[in-house]
């Protein structure tokens, strides 16, 4: 009997390419379906230290919704490095100046904080419209349950 675990080579990874349509749909379901398809988890060949994810476009961010009072109590904060650098923005504000930065945010929050996870996260493009620029990889629709 043979007692060996299976991982899979460099050289065997294929990754697909995935959209997910984030209108009507909350931010934060959307983003944990995307940090798994980043990650491989649906895969039967996934391997928690190698990048077998595949590469996800998240379209219509600016109409994602964040449920109950998270608009206006949710907050962004990001310092500078300097004295009084200190910025903050409302969920709302962040919503309203770049969709596309909530979500990322969101999804690479979700990802392993090292250098696998930005490596991740370079696979994830994200945009606030319907329209984007990956036709020609020829994307497959992936359903948020």
């Amino acid at each position: 009997m043979n007692n060996t675990t299976y991982s899979i080579k460099k050289s065997e990874i294929e990754s697909k390419w995935y959209i997910i349509d984030a209108a009507e749909k909350p931010l934060g379901r959307v983003a944990a379906e995307a940090a798994k398809l980043l990650r491989g988890k649906h895969k039967p060949t996934y391997t928690t230290h190698m990048d077998v994810g595949d590469n996800v476009i998240i379209i219509n961010c600016k109409e994602a919704i964040l449920t109950g009072k998270k608009m206006d109590q949710k907050v962004y904060r990001h310092f500078s490095g300097y004295i009084g650098g200190m910025k903050e923005l409302t969920a709302r504000e962040m919503m309203n100046k770049s969709p596309e930065k909530v979500m990322t945010h969101a999804v690479v929050g979700m990802l392993p904080h090292n250098s696998l996870g930005r490596q991740m996260a370079k696979k994830l493009r994200v945009y606030a419209g319907s329209e984007h620029e990956q036709i020609a990889q020829k994307p497959e629709v992936w359903e948020v349950k």
